[in-house]
């Protein structure tokens, strides 16, 4: 993001500075459906773009709405209340698609319990993702489950086990596996049962995302509750600063109420029985992850040498077990 935002004098200037980003110049063009070339014609004054486009760029560059406003009205005197519209507002309240609704509690009364999460899950995802980054600004979004209940009936950590992304991320989720706790958005959101938002990641300080990596800039979750209990949350990172502004905020929390239907009755708990523990980072996990698949054909086998049947699920639910009770003992800050 660029740093040089007081000194432009015209919009082009500023437009000119955000645009040296290659890769920004880029987004910026396929957002509005233009060549690259005609945001540098632009910046540097050799043409001149239609009020509409202009309308279009503000949308495409919302972190830059206020300043590229005033700039443009110095320009284009008038252009706020063109047509009669007020340039300078505020984002539309968002809904989800009444359509889209309708679709996802039909095909919630048609699937079987097995294919419930699944399949109603990544076509929560795909939607959300599509709602939430419109522009294609950068944007992730994962589900984080609540672990099942330790023996003493208290959960003590989540995992995030499904996601969809736009670019920079890849499109499905790749981090699967990865264990929060209360130090993260969206451990912390189960555990209080609301949102919680940090729209500035880099600065350090509040809650953070399970894995910190070179595009996350804010951050949201919200938690999935029915009837008072708890499934885990719904955690959505931008590439932006600021970006969880209360439209979007209000849009996320209600996905996270609709993603409850992709969820059976076991999967809720009450929220007396969070008890999160602090999960270390990304970093210290991997080792313990990236032996999951050897562990689980261990405990298989020797199952069987000592004539026991285990399903692969048991098999994996007893090392997920296994690794958040060696993660959570881990001495705190132990990098």
């Amino acid at each position: 993001m660029v740093r040089e935002m007081d000194s432009p004098q015209t919009w082009r200037e500023l437009l000119g500075i955000i645009i040296k980003d290659s890769s920004e110049r880029q987004r910026i063009a396929v957002a509005m459906n233009m060549h690259p070339l005609t945001l540098n014609r632009w910046a540097n004054n050799t043409s001149t773009p239609r009020i509409a486009n202009l309308r279009r760029l503000l949308d495409v560059l919302p972190h830059h709405y206020e300043r590229l406003l005033a700039l443009i009205e110095e320009e284009f005197p008038g252009f706020s209340s063109e047509s009669g519209q007020n340039a300078f507002r505020q984002p539309e309240a968002l809904v989800i698609p009444s359509e889209f609704f309708t679709r996802v509690m039909h095909t919630a009364a048609c699937l079987p319990k097995q294919l419930l999460f699944p399949l109603l899950g990544n076509l929560l995802l795909q939607q959300a993702l599509e709602q939430l980054d419109p522009h294609r600004l950068g944007m992730e979004i994962i589900i984080v489950r609540c672990m099942p209940a330790s023996p003493d009936g208290r959960i003590h950590s989540l995992r995030e086990v499904l996601g969809k992304g736009n670019p920079p991320w890849k499109r499905d989720f790749e981090r699967q596996g990865i264990l929060v706790g209360v130090e993260s958005l969206a451990g912390y959101a189960a555990f209080s049962g609301r949102l919680q938002v940090n729209q500035r990641l880099r600065e350090g300080g509040g809650l953070s995302v399970g894995y910190l990596g070179p595009w996350e800039q804010s951050a949201a979750a919200a938690p999935m509750m029915r009837t008072g209990e708890v499934t885990g949350s719904l955690l959505a990172i931008s590439t932006q600063p600021d970006y969880f502004v209360p439209a979007q905020c209000t849009l996320l929390e209600n996905y996270a109420e609709l993603f409850t239907v992709a969820f059976v009755a076991r999967d809720f708990y009450p929220l007396a029985c969070i008890e999160l523990g602090v999960a270390p980072s990304y970093e210290v996990q991997y080792p313990y992850l990236s032996q999951f698949w050897p562990r689980v054909a261990g405990i298989m086998k020797e199952h069987a040498q000592n004539g026991h049947s285990l399903s692969t699920l048991e098999a994996e639910q007893i090392v997920w077990r296994q690794i958040e009770e060696e993660l959570l003992q881990l001495p705190f800050g132990d990098e």
